[in-house]
């Protein structure tokens, strides 16, 4: 894929598509030239989609996939490469969270977790990689703040989006030399249905509410940034101005972070 940003008629295919982030880069690639291949485990949600970007003049293909399953992510990376020849850009999107204490937490919730951030994301570009490195392609990772920075009470989500930055910043040293780029997307708080399908300690859903810092950002924004980032070849993408300085306060004065995060999970305890 060029550095330019040219996706004219590039393979682009997004997990976890059927709303959110992922719908929104869809559209946002889609209304570049790009031919969407939409992944999720909602299948009706993807037809849904599919028949929406088709209205929209984009070429687009639904693929009902559960990332969690290996077997089923390459039959859905083959089926792709059967219908458009190829994948140019894979985004690996599909996510879930938690919200729940450690030690009120069943280990099944942490792999449940991993399975959906991690594994998921492994097994998709895994799936891929044949065709990536063929095309000189690129990869995009969802992660979050969660991914360089603690978020108490979410230690299976960090855990997920820390291993994602782990497998992918390794990857990216891996495979640059033979053309293909890794971007890992942090968003800030997202206007997405990921928190109101947040996991509880015993996995089910929790009533309740996300403690939210700064401005919630719409999808539509964040799949802008995404494409522009990947047109101009970012390594990181970090958008929001809470994200930037949890980054930084982390990594200069970690005790400082981490005296300021207890205190908010204190009062969200308590509230």
């Amino acid at each position: 894929m060029a550095a330019d940003g040219s996706f004219e008629r590039k393979v682009v295919v997004v997990t976890g598509a059927a709303g959110g982030i992922g719908q929104a880069l869809c559209f946002r690639f889609g209304r570049a030239g790009a031919r969407i291949a939409a992944l999720d485990r909602d299948a009706a949600g993807t037809d849904a989609l599919a028949q929406a970007l088709a209205k929209a003049g984009i070429e687009a293909a639904a693929h009902a996939c559960d990332v969690t399953d290996p077997d089923q992510c390459r039959k859905t990376m083959r089926a792709v490469e059967e219908r458009f020849g190829g994948v140019d850009l894979l985004i690996n999107n599909a996510g879930i969270t938690q919200r729940s204490r450690f030690v009120e937490t069943e280990l099944s919730v942490y792999q449940e977790v991993m399975a959906v951030n991690f594994f998921g994301s492994l097994y998709c570009t895994k799936a891929a990689l044949d065709s990536l490195l063929a095309r000189k392609g690129m990869i995009i990772v969802t992660s979050s703040i969660a991914g360089f920075t603690p978020l108490l009470g979410r230690s299976g989500y960090a855990a997920s989006k820390h291993a994602l930055h782990g497998l992918f910043e390794t990857l990216r040293c891996e495979l640059s030399s033979q053309g293909v780029r890794v971007m890992i997307v942090c968003p800030g708080f997202t206007a997405t249905n990921i928190e109101l399908n947040a996991l509880d300690g015993s996995g089910r859903p929790n009533p309740r509410p996300q403690s939210r810092f700064g401005r919630v950002a719409a999808p539509e924004e964040v799949a802008d940034a995404v494409y522009r980032g990947a047109c101009s070849g970012k390594r990181l993408l970090v958008l929001s101005r809470v994200g930037r300085l949890a980054r930084l306060l982390s990594r200069l004065s970690p005790a400082t972070y981490e005296r300021a995060m207890s205190r908010r999970f204190r009062i969200e305890l308590e509230s």
